[in-house]
């Protein structure tokens, strides 16, 4: 089987995890500022089977997207055009900063590191895949 790559995306970063060949395990894999991220995935993509790419996609509480949305799309054009043979899917990405926040917290991580956003957005792709692998599982 091949890897399943989650993307938690920001305008300054973009956290980065990906699953295990059996599309079992989570594992945050790098936190990399945006301007950089497509060579990243070309490099990564180019040494590992990837067969889907879930994105999250920012909403507001009500539903609607947020005003980030648009950026999050004009990315998925992009992957796609890239990478047209790896599947994209959207997960609704409400909460996962602040839970990632909270698990970085419960961990008993340092104050230093607490603060760190790049640990933040690293966690935060990882819930964004847990919970994808999690919905399409029998």
């Amino acid at each position: 089987m091949a890897r399943i790559l989650a993307i938690d995306y920001g305008t300054k970063r973009v956290g980065v995890a990906v699953s295990d060949p059996l599309q079992i395990i989570a594992t945050g894999l790098d936190t990399v500022p945006t301007k950089e991220i497509f060579d990243f995935l070309k490099k990564y993509i180019s040494e590992e089977e990837v067969e889907k790419m879930v994105i999250g996609m920012p909403m507001h509480l009500d539903g609607n997207p947020a005003q980030i949305a648009d950026k999050v799309e004009e990315f998925i054009k992009a992957f796609q055009k890239l990478f047209p043979e790896i599947m994209v899917e959207t997960r609704d990405e409400r909460f996962t900063s602040e839970d990632a926040k909270r698990i970085i917290l419960q961990s008993g991580a340092k104050k230093k590191k607490r603060r760190d956003k790049s640990l933040v957005d690293k966690v935060a792709a990882v819930l964004i895949l847990q919970d994808y692998m999690e919905s399409i599982r029998p």
